[in-house]
């Protein structure tokens, strides 16, 4: 299959070049961007080395996208502009997995409220498949695309979602907090994000109403049955990559830790990228980075009553460019694992 990036100069379309290049079932033969168009991928993704001289950046109009051979787009832009790309090339009849905000969301209201503009197509957003591997069964035949879930949404919703399908905690209280390594802000300039100003700086941000919120929100509240209001507190944290977690939940009547690590086995024990730790290891970003896979691990706190779930994930990949391939490799019946290991 011939497939092409739109917008593969940030931090999370390097790391899908990255991977798709080297992808044993495809062809990547389009890679855009407007800002290092005609450079080879090599002379802005050193580490591809001689792999990334054969191919240069462009920037096409979308005319010409939807005229070329490529079957499948991965879009890495920023919410809105994805949009703008994926009506007319999904309407053209070709593929899209977006990692953008743009089709995450059902509701075009809860979008206006969270991204602030109103949605250009909004009768794609009921038909666009939320690519959460782990809990979805993925395939072209529902749609022709595939909204990537956010990287804070796949470090939360992993650990409850098995947890609210087997009605084991008080889905009305719970508490996240979570802190992501700098790329996850993305790679425009700007001052809060000097080295200066991160270095050694952790500190929250976003807050109350982060808009990954409202992706977690919509996904929890179709598991309960019944709208949600979770409390989310996401930071900044002076790293690289990387992401981790913590969810601060209330049991449902009497409830012993083995029976959460029991419901995680049941959801996850056959899929290649979620890791369920011991009881003496907690999650950490660094055994994670570079890495498609996600670590669990949970923690009784006898005094409050409440359990501590713990996740661990590399933002750039499990939380989005390595699980569009994830995804992608899914739908067109390749091994789950393909080009991820």
């Amino acid at each position: 299959m011939k497939v092409g990036i739109i917008g593969a100069s940030g931090y999370t379309g390097q790391e899908l070049v990255s991977l798709l290049i080297r992808h044993p079932k495809i062809k990547l033969a389009t890679v855009t961007s407007r800002g290092n168009a005609g450079n080879s991928l090599s002379a802005v993704i050193p580490k591809l080395g001689k792999m990334g001289h054969e191919i240069s950046f462009i920037s096409p109009s979308i005319e010409e996208l939807i005229s070329s051979e490529i079957e499948l787009f991965f879009l890495a832009l920023p919410h809105g502009t994805a949009a703008e790309y994926a009506i007319p090339i999904l309407e053209s009849g070709k593929k899209i997995i977006d990692l953008s905000a743009d089709f995450r969301l059902s509701n075009p209201s809860v979008y206006k409220e969270f991204y602030g503009s109103e949605h250009q197509s909004p009768e794609w957003l009921k038909q666009a498949q939320y690519g959460l591997p782990e809990l979805h069964k993925l395939s072209w035949d529902k749609s022709p695309i595939i909204a990537s879930p956010g990287c804070y949404p796949t470090s939360i919703i992993v650990p409850l979602a098995p947890l609210f399908q087997d009605d084991l905690i008080d889905c009305s209280d719970i508490v996240i907090n979570s802190i992501s390594g700098i790329s996850g802000a993305g790679k425009n300039a700007s001052e809060r994000l000097l080295y200066c100003e991160r270095n050694e700086s952790a500190g929250v941000y976003g807050i109350p109403k982060h808009r990954h919120l409202s992706e977690i929100e919509e996904q929890l509240s179709q598991l309960a049955g019944n709208s949600l209001a979770l409390s989310f507190h996401p930071h900044l944290g002076p790293m690289n990559r990387g992401l981790c977690s913590t969810i601060s939940v209330k049991p449902k009547g009497k409830l012993d830790k083995s029976q959460i690590i029991q419901s995680w086995k049941s959801q996850y024990s056959h899929r290649p990228f979620v890791q369920i730790l011991g009881s003496n290891d907690l999650p950490e970003t660094g055994r994670v980075v570079g890495t498609n896979r996600i670590d669990l691990a949970v923690q009784e706190d006898q005094r409050t009553n409440r359990y501590i779930l713990c996740s661990a994930e590399d933002n750039l990949l499990k939380g989005a460019g390595g699980q569009a391939v994830q995804s992608m490799n899914l739908c067109n019946g390749y091994e789950e694992t393909c080009g991820l290991q």
